[in-house]
């Protein structure tokens, strides 16, 4: 099965998400996942889709863009690969950060998680500026192989912590759904 991913960027408005699936849909092709946010007036959307084996990506591109013309909407469409590193076991993890606004954070969290062969695979930051912490959280969701040392990324985070003036919180993904769920 082939399959494609798309990638759609456009001033958010309603509708935006019922135009580029009805378009996919007259391309015949099946949504596998679809991942879309709203980022400040930004809509961003991502799409996995399975595609007929006659159309090939830039054909899907053009559909796309003449079905959406008009609509202002960026779209960018690239064959999906199945992945060829194989799956370690690993588990999911809740790393979250509160503390004032610095430039360098995601970069230098996403770094000490890197190094320690861990994948980010989601992320929500929300920066309101300024040194509530509070007003300025980021939200990890990462997986950590079963072969790495959990201590040793907790003591790398707490190092960042304290270079930052951040608290940084580390829970298995299990946790920290039994605790927010009260």
């Amino acid at each position: 099965m082939k399959k494609a991913i798309i990638t759609s960027l456009t001033d958010d408005r309603p509708g935006v998400l019922a135009s580029i699936s009805a378009s996919l849909f007259r391309s015949d092709c099946n949504l596998l996942q679809v991942s879309q946010t709203i980022l400040g007036s930004e809509f961003a959307g991502i799409f996995i889709v399975s595609m007929p084996e006659n159309l090939n990506e830039d054909e899907l591109k053009k559909n796309l863009e003449t079905d959406l013309r008009g609509e202002n909407i960026n779209i960018h469409v690239k064959p999906l690969k199945e992945s060829k590193n194989f799956e370690k076991p690993s588990d999911p993890f809740i790393v979250t950060t509160f503390g004032p606004d610095r430039k360098g954070l995601v970069s230098a969290v996403t770094a000490a998680i890197a190094r320690h062969n861990s994948n980010v695979t989601n992320l929500k930051a929300f920066f309101h500026g300024g040194d509530n912490p509070r007003d300025n959280v980021m939200i990890y969701e990462i997986e950590i192989p079963k072969s790495e040392n959990l201590k040793a990324l907790s003591e790398d985070l707490n190092k960042l912590g304290e270079k930052f003036s951040l608290e940084i919180n580390i829970q298995h993904r299990k946790i920290f759904d039994n605790i927010t769920k009260i």
